[in-house]
């Protein structure tokens, strides 16, 4: 599909129609759909070639949504979703395309929804994110280096389910969570997350679950606007020292 944007204009195909045949149904009807979703911006693309649609679009039960960053991932996960009975979506961020390269593994390996994590042993701050944004988190300026460090970060991959147990271990052992991601904030895939951890786990926080995203806005044509609207490396890094000093 060229481009996420355009997806509301198949949200009833997908959604209405893919996502709920199985259901409807009774079970003996397999979906193995695997839409490609070229997305997210910081390529200049404009407001129809940048948006990052996967928070209202994630509504569909019985579909899934994948949103991987490392070259080795995306493979795997590509290969999963072929391999799926169900309906998947599989957001690819554009500014990827070129960026994250070099050589992947032979053979058939398959890589489930699992989260990937790594961090320090030490952590202070448990850091959810996806595509892209994992890039922008394993490049933080100097200054903010030390204190970014003491971050766990888990790289979600697949948003819908995505992987709660993973998301708890993490908060148990820091008991602070910083979710990071280009989608706008209002309705974002950080607002579930916030509000499971927030139901589910509230007892395990020493401070409130906090966000960095993509303001509520449109995405513009200019490219210094657009740089100022994503989340960097220096907003991430500020908000991590203030739930650490929570």
């Amino acid at each position: 599909m060229q481009f996420a944007d355009f997806i509301s204009c198949g949200f009833d195909q997908i959604v209405n129609q893919a996502a709920t045949l199985r259901y409807r149904y009774g079970g003996p009807l397999d979906v193995p759909i695997v839409v490609r979703a070229p997305s997210g911006g910081n390529v200049g693309g404009g407001l129809y070639h940048s948006q990052n649609p996967e928070g209202g679009s994630s509504t569909g039960r019985g579909s899934r949504w994948l949103r991987p960053r490392r070259r080795t991932t995306r493979k795997g996960l590509l290969k999963a979703a072929i391999r799926d009975d169900n309906p998947v979506v599989y957001f690819e961020h554009k500014y990827l395309y070129r960026r994250a390269k070099g050589p992947v593994p032979e053979g058939d390996e398959i890589v489930q929804s699992a989260s990937r994590r790594r961090g320090a042993k030490e952590a202070d701050v448990t850091l959810l994110a996806y595509g892209a944004m994992m890039m922008r988190r394993s490049r933080p300026p100097i200054a903010s280096r030390r204190k970014a460090s003491r971050s766990e970060v888990i790289d979600l991959r697949t948003l819908l389910p995505y992987d709660k147990e993973a998301i708890f271990r993490s908060l148990d052992k820091t008991s602070r969570v910083l979710v990071v991601h280009e989608d706008v904030k209002t309705l974002g895939i950080g607002a579930e997350l916030s509000a499971v951890i927030m139901e589910e786990k509230f007892d395990a926080l020493d401070a409130p679950v906090m966000r960095v995203t993509y303001p509520d806005t449109h995405c513009p044509f200019s490219h210094i606007l657009e740089g100022a609207n994503l989340p960097n490396a220096d907003k991430i890094a500020d908000a991590i020292r203030k739930l650490a000093e929570y």
